[in-house]
């Protein structure tokens, strides 16, 4: 399966590496919007074609699918500009500003027959999978509550990607977005949203807190920021037990089963899938789905990538966010706050 990556940024860099362990993938192209840094990249990493613009890497009919390795602010038009030339496409996380972009990508997408798929890459991780799995089969009963955190602590001068408005900064898109998508892999689509946060002179959010609720009465509390580590761990609890993840929930190397009436289960990681932060499971199941000839993912359903997408605009809507040029609806579905 022949590669394009767009963008040369340190993500890109971390899966073109990855990409190593899959000996039926090969890395044909890279683009950037600049010539110097595309042929750095393609010498790094032994690349054949190197070009100084998106478009050219668009148009190159030996690639098969494109990793779009850009910041989230130009997500919708280089995954655009790859799906108009019939591309099929792997697009970094968050997958766009907002949910508007998101769906016009998936209309795209399916317009031109080719395949799309958010890089959740925690959901292709193998313990997630384990983890999704014991809880469909009732491992610790109906769930509950879900609590999960992302912070690094920074501190990111005025000038950091991360707070730069232009660029869709803010904890609550870049780093956010994980314990917003835990929370929909076991819940769903909430029906209600409240957030506050801690916004910068520059208007995007320093940290960010939000409670979602389902009519279930499930509860999920997710938090994420860009000026205070947290310890980045995730919990699930249902009626009849709960599992833990104590560090590093999105790529987890362990974690732990309670089942009431029963001894605590811990559940580790097979070193033969590589380090926890391996990204070459979401690259393989991209080529699973590409020779099977499906159009997205059921690891990561374009669906599920919508509702995510319109869970984070309800949050932005409730914290007062906006990103230059952008006039998002509230999301229809959802109470306001």
């Amino acid at each position: 399966m022949r590669w394009g990556i767009l963008a040369t940024g340190g993500i890109a860099a971390a899966f073109a590496a990855d990409l190593v362990d899959l000996p039926d993938a090969e890395i044909v192209a890279v683009a950037s919007r600049g010539e110097e840094s595309a042929k750095a990249f393609a010498e790094r990493f032994g690349i054949p074609r190197a070009y100084g613009e998106w478009g050219a890497l668009a148009e190159d009919e030996d690639v098969d699918v494109v990793y779009v390795a850009a910041p989230h602010s130009a997500h919708r038009a280089a995954a655009g500009m790859c799906l108009e030339a019939g591309r099929n496409v792997l697009c970094e996380k968050a997958f766009t500003l907002n949910a508007r972009q998101a769906l016009e990508l998936v209309a795209l997408a399916g317009e031109r027959g080719a395949f799309l798929m958010e890089a959740m890459w925690m959901y292709c991780h193998p313990l997630i999978r384990r983890l999704k799995a014991l809880v469909d089969d009732g491992a610790i009963g109906e769930v509950r509550s879900v609590q999960a955190d992302f912070g690094l602590a920074g501190p990111f001068p005025p000038s950091h990607r991360l707070r730069d408005p232009a660029l869709g900064g803010g904890a609550l898109l870049d780093l956010g977005v994980y314990p917003v998508s835990f929370a929909h892999l076991l819940l769903g689509e909430p029906s209600d949203i409240t957030a506050r946060a801690v916004l910068s002179e520059q208007g995007v959010d320093l940290q960010t807190g939000a409670l979602l609720s389902w009519e279930s009465g499930a509860l999920a509390t997710v938090h994420c920021s860009i000026h205070g580590g947290t310890p980045v761990a995730a919990s699930v609890t249902g009626s009849r037990g709960r599992i833990d993840i104590p560090d590093g929930f999105y790529c987890p190397d362990r974690f732990v089963l309670h089942r009431d009436g029963r001894a605590t289960e811990e559940f580790r990681a097979d070193p033969a899938d590589g380090p926890r932060t391996s990204l070459k499971h979401e690259a393989a199941e991209v080529m699973r789905a590409l020779r099977a000839g499906e159009t997205e993912s059921p690891l990561v359903p374009l669906a599920g990538t919508l509702a995510v997408m319109r869970t984070l605009d309800a949050i932005r809507d409730r914290i007062g966010v906006r990103y230059p040029g952008e006039t998002p609806a509230p999301s229809p579905h959802l109470t306001p706050a």
